[in-house]
């Protein structure tokens, strides 16, 4: 590290998070350093040194606002994003999505971040968390050994280092008069969750679907050398993993009926697929035990042919993977501050944020909020109901007992008072978005991306 001024903002990692992050806090007025390993050090995603690099897809997802996504990055916009800017100006035809020329992409953030008078870029690789000053840890889902094993540390041993994320359904798109609510053997209050029924024969397709449809195959880096394979852990195996080992292993695993007579018959189903919340709303369903490495559009034809879910939302697919994140809920505030640590901040995939969009809304909220620490402003909660509220939820949601990483969506946004039920999905989401700007035009004058940020302040929480 090389400045010790504990007014000077040091942030751990140059990807989207990390250079949102120094944008955000050096245009309210804060020094950074920006540090980030390559090219010293080189990460198994990274295929160049140029900071914001996309490691995976160059597409960030839907642009237009009825899309969770879409309100995402023009909220980011509307806070003078240098992520979602150059985004834009770097685009490439992609129909109704927002993707970018990656080295057009790259070559404007990191010269933009370079030119900047209060943001010094440090090329060199950190393997502990300083105990000095202010800190934003920004390192992405794959930092290197020294500096998860730092992570790990600060954090408590609250660091996962596999993802192993479950598929998410919204509640007003599944068909629930095929399904009923029971817990089993009425444990809980009972109702605790929605049951699908499977016959032998959809449960012998799901088995098929499960056995033949097609799958990610896992990265190099994340196959046990010496076994050439993934080291699953037997509690957590993928779904297809179950199915290959035998006709009844599902049966007896996630879909096991033990328990699960039907309230109104009596009877008990062949096999039974469990949801419950994923949120205190209960707009958000999780599919119990259902991780998995099916391709998306394989799980959207096998999980699509269970009663009840033909027309399904599917607001987070399943996935598995490598990856490093943090227990959010249980360890960060609000403003992505460490509890327990008030000078240390996270950002992006780190804390379960997944997504590029997502990482670069971490960095907005965790370097706004350390700025203004670190100036004496006073803090500014993120408005709820605003695609960057419902990030904060996602974070801060105790209701899921397996926190995993998963995309903005809009289960986290209360509804619009007085819509008319049948109002179409399309107009209500464009009533919640239109709601959302307005919130974050408030917001975004809050922070003074327009002038002084002190005295915007004061204007704004006087009116």
């Amino acid at each position: 590290m090389r400045n010790s001024n504990r007014l000077t903002l040091k942030v751990i990692g140059g990807g989207l998070a990390g250079c949102e992050a120094a944008w955000q806090a050096a245009q309210c007025g804060v020094a950074v350093e920006l540090y980030e390993m390559r090219p010293v050090q080189r990460g198994p995603a990274h295929q160049t040194d140029m900071l914001a690099e996309l490691v995976c897809s160059n597409s960030m997802r839907g642009a237009a606002l009825e899309n969770a996504v879409g309100l995402l990055k023009e909220e980011l916009a509307r806070c003078d994003s240098v992520i979602v800017t150059s985004a834009r100006e770097a685009a490439v035809p992609a129909g109704g999505a927002l993707a970018v020329d990656r080295a057009k992409f790259g070559a404007l953030v990191e010269s933009r971040l370079a030119a900047h008078p209060n943001i010094t870029i440090c090329r060199e690789e950190i393997t502990a968390i300083p105990v000095d000053g202010y800190v934003i840890v920004a390192c992405g889902p794959l930092p290197s050994q020294a500096l998860a094993a730092a992570i790990d540390a600060l954090v408590g041993g609250r660091l996962h280092y596999y993802d192993a994320a479950a598929p998410i359904v919204a509640l007003d798109s599944i068909d629930t008069s095929v399904m009923y609510r029971k817990s089993r053997y009425e444990k809980g209050d009972g109702d605790d969750y929605l049951n699908i029924p499977l016959d032998r024969e959809t449960y012998a397709q799901f088995i098929a679907d499960l056995r033949t449809l097609p799958k990610h195959e896992p990265k190099e880096f994340e196959r046990d050398a010496a076994a050439g394979k993934v080291p699953y852990f037997e509690g957590c195996l993928p779904i297809e993993e179950m199915a290959a080992r035998g006709e009844d292993a599902l049966r007896f695993g996630p879909l096991k009926p033990v328990g699960l007579r039907h309230p109104q018959t009596g009877v008990t189903p062949y096999a039974v697929v469990q949801l419950r919340k994923e949120n205190a709303e209960g707009s958000a369903l999780n599919f119990v035990g259902f991780q998995t490495r099916l391709t998306w559009p394989a799980q959207k034809e096998a999980f699509g042919k269970l009663p009840g879910l033909a027309n399904a939302e599917w607001l987070r697919l399943g996935v598995m993977h490598r990856n490093t994140f943090i227990d959010s809920p249980r360890v960060l505030a609000p403003d992505l501050r460490l509890r327990g640590r008030p000078t240390v901040f996270f950002a992006g995939q780190i804390t379960g944020a997944e997504g590029y969009v997502e990482a670069a809304a971490c960095g907005l909220i965790a370097g706004t909020s350390a700025a203004r620490e670190i100036l004496g402003l006073p803090a500014l909660a993120v408005p709820s109901d605003t695609a960057l509220g419902a990030i904060v939820a996602h974070l801060g949601n105790t209701t899921t007992p397996d926190f995993q990483p998963a995309n903005v969506t809009w289960s986290y946004f209360s509804p619009i008072a007085g819509l008319p039920k049948r109002t179409d999905k399309r107009a209500k989401r464009g009533l919640l978005a239109q709601r959302a700007l307005e919130r974050i035009n408030v917001f975004a004058a809050a922070l003074g991306r327009s002038g002084n940020p002190a005295a915007a302040t004061s204007a704004v929480l006087a009116g």
